[in-house]
């Protein structure tokens, strides 16, 4: 694909390479840049010696990210001592180590002092990818955490909940109250482009094909704009046999957060490994369903599904179409689905069935019921807080609970083994 407004090839992590073995440096940098994740800044042979030296002036002037501190097994302590000089004087830049796994005394000391990862010398490429991944997915949580940028992930319990239609509202409403708002159409046939009659030149395959060389500039030239300033990511037009890595989904989430103070997420008709590992990138997962004994089983199901992730905790539920039914309690709808209600959207088809013909959004109106809807719920989602020590969000209705422990943190097997 070529794109007129590329202006500069995609940055990456920018990684910098310390060792005493010239060799292994070729090396390293090899199997770096063929991560497609990361770009090597500085390949330095030799190491740093105290905090004068001007390798730590350099990881500075390069604004490196990354640092592999290579570990000699007969000499470790040089790249202990090293590590250790890193971690105290240039705290924003994450460690990695690199040695012989079978020396554990190395590992601890390593991790001890500083480094983040240890990875094997003979780490192969899928490695280095997951530990970049693991790097960029807590780069994302800390840029969301920094910039207040939310990313919330719309599901359906089954098909025609309306999770679509909730979707695009939410992304309006949003706009019109905070600016800077994408919506990404993750669905397996994007329609989110039809209810605002709009058509995509670009789609997110588009995205996900070109995120070796994405950076601000190119992501932007992908968007197609709405006419009151929303960004859209249009989905796949056609059925598309494309599956993003974890890799791939951290390194488009990054950008997006990045870019936007909000990003909202259409998961329609979507409940597989992918989707998983959006809904544990959100901050929140809001799952439209109705009523209706299948909508609430389904419901039920997907939640028990999503416990396996770290989403579990952020799962509300968004009743769509709703009409009250006599003896019917939101206790009941939590107790079918395990999952609190957040919001219920009004039943008024004869407003939302010509607004979705037209691709005229009715958040944008005050003079019906679900357009004050779905400004109210927008409201909710922007002002709710984060529970200490989580991503997850405290709503207003849940303040008055418990308060929330943290969520369990994910660890590399080598940290978890110390």
């Amino acid at each position: 694909m070529t794109m007129n407004k590329e202006k500069r090839v995609m940055p990456g992590i920018a990684v910098a390479l310390l060792t005493e073995d010239r060799e292994q440096s070729v090396v390293l940098q090899s199997r770096i840049e063929g991560t497609n994740l990361a770009r090597t800044v500085l390949s330095h042979v030799g190491l740093p010696g105290g905090p004068s030296d001007a390798v730590l002036r350099q990881l500075q002037d390069q604004r490196a990210e990354v640092v592999l501190v290579d570990i000699d097994s007969k000499n470790p302590q040089r790249a202990i001592r090293t590590i250790e000089l890193i971690h105290a004087n240039l705290p924003e830049i994450t460690i990695f180590a690199v040695g012989e796994l079978n020396q554990p005394i190395n590992i601890v000391s390593a991790m001890r002092v500083g480094a983040r990862e240890f990875l094997d010398h003979s780490a192969s490429r899928e490695a280095l990818i997951e530990a970049f991944t693991r790097f960029s997915t807590t780069l994302s949580r800390a840029q969301r955490s920094s910039s207040k940028a939310r990313v919330f992930t719309f599901l359906n319990s089954k098909g025609g909940a309306g999770t679509t239609t909730t979707a695009v509202n939410i992304a309006v409403a949003l706009q019109e109250a905070h600016g800077r708002v994408v919506l990404v159409d993750f669905a397996p046939i994007g329609h989110a482009s039809l209810q605002l009659n709009l058509r995509p030149q670009f789609t997110l395959v588009d995205a996900l094909q070109n995120l070796h060389r994405m950076d601000g500039s190119l992501l932007d030239g992908l968007m197609t704009p709405f006419r009151n300033g929303l960004h859209l990511l249009a989905g796949a037009q056609q059925p598309s046999s494309t599956i993003p890595t974890a890799s791939e989904l951290a390194r488009l989430f990054d950008l997006l957060v990045g870019q936007y103070n909000f990003v909202v997420v259409d998961g329609s008709g979507r409940m597989d490994a992918t989707m998983q590992m959006i809904c544990d990138l959100s901050n929140a997962v809001l799952l439209v369903t109705q009523t209706d004994v299948v909508s609430l089983w389904s419901a039920g199901r997907i939640q028990t599904f999503l416990q396996d992730g770290a989403a579990r905790d952020r799962v509300r539920i968004v009743l769509n179409r709703y009409k009250k039914i006599p003896g019917f309690t939101d206790e009941d709808v939590e107790k079918a689905t395990n999952c609190k209600v957040l919001w219920k959207v009004p039943n008024n088809f004869q407003v939302i069935g010509p607004a979705i013909d037209k691709g005229s959004p009715v958040a944008g109106q005050m003079n019906n019921d679900l357009g004050r809807s779905y400004q109210g719920l927008a409201t909710e989602l922007a002002g709710a807080t984060t529970s200490e020590g989580a991503l997850s969000l405290l709503y207003q209705q849940d303040k008055g609970d418990k308060k929330r422990s943290a969520g369990p943190l994910i660890v590399s097997p080598i940290r978890a083994g110390q």
